[in-house]
């Protein structure tokens, strides 16, 4: 593990996780079953489940992490291998960046989805977002051996996106603050989002 690799998990990584577990609880329905789809060791979704006992969620992954928090099964990463409207709500924390066809993926998410599918990803509208992103995507996941296609949406093209995949927009939140005070100006600013969707 690199220095900056070992930086991220001391000051990030946890934070990370109680912040995102804390604004995704505050929007998934009542008592919903919920797919976390690129779930990876299952951290947020277990964090989500301690703050919201009545919500159950499982996960799928192309990688399967030994010793996941939640239970989770292997796909291929773009046929999600559930029927339609198996689930309440679907959430892709993080996920559609690391996919090679992220449209694919979002309508098929629609497809399992009863009442919510909810995103949390990047916005890359800001002045050196991209290389922003990229850098964070390296430390913060290369280790593990997650692919890294670096597909960062702006605001305009997140909403065709919806659009195309027949999904209407109930909440988007942005200033997370994800991150300690010291790197939020340069690692929060407007590079995150969390989105609410209804499938049509």
């Amino acid at each position: 593990m690199s220095v900056l690799e070992r930086l991220h998990q001391r000051h990030g990584a946890g934070r990370r996780i109680r912040v995102l577990s804390h604004h995704l609880s505050e929007i998934l329905p009542e008592r919903a079953t919920v797919l976390d789809v690129g779930a990876g060791d299952g951290s947020v979704a277990h964090a989500i489940m301690k703050r919201r006992p009545d919500v159950h969620v499982r996960g799928i992954d192309v990688l399967v992490r030994p010793g996941a928090l939640i239970p989770v099964e292997q796909f291929d990463g773009l046929h999600i291998p559930y029927e339609d409207r198996t689930f309440d709500a679907v959430m892709l924390v993080d996920v559609l960046h690391h996919t090679t066809e992220p449209i694919d993926l979002l309508r098929d998410a629609g497809r399992v989805a009863r009442t919510a599918v909810i995103i949390k990803d990047h916005l890359a509208d800001a002045v050196f977002a991209v290389a922003t992103l990229r850098f964070m995507d390296r430390v913060g996941n290369a280790r593990f051996g997650v692919a890294l296609p670096y597909h960062y949406l702006r605001r305009a093209e997140w909403h065709r996106a919806f659009d195309e995949t027949g999904l209407s927009v109930e909440l988007w939140r942005e200033r997370l603050h994800l991150y300690p005070r010291f790197a939020s100006a340069i690692l929060d600013r407007s590079l995150h989002v969390i989105v609410r969707l209804r499938p049509r």
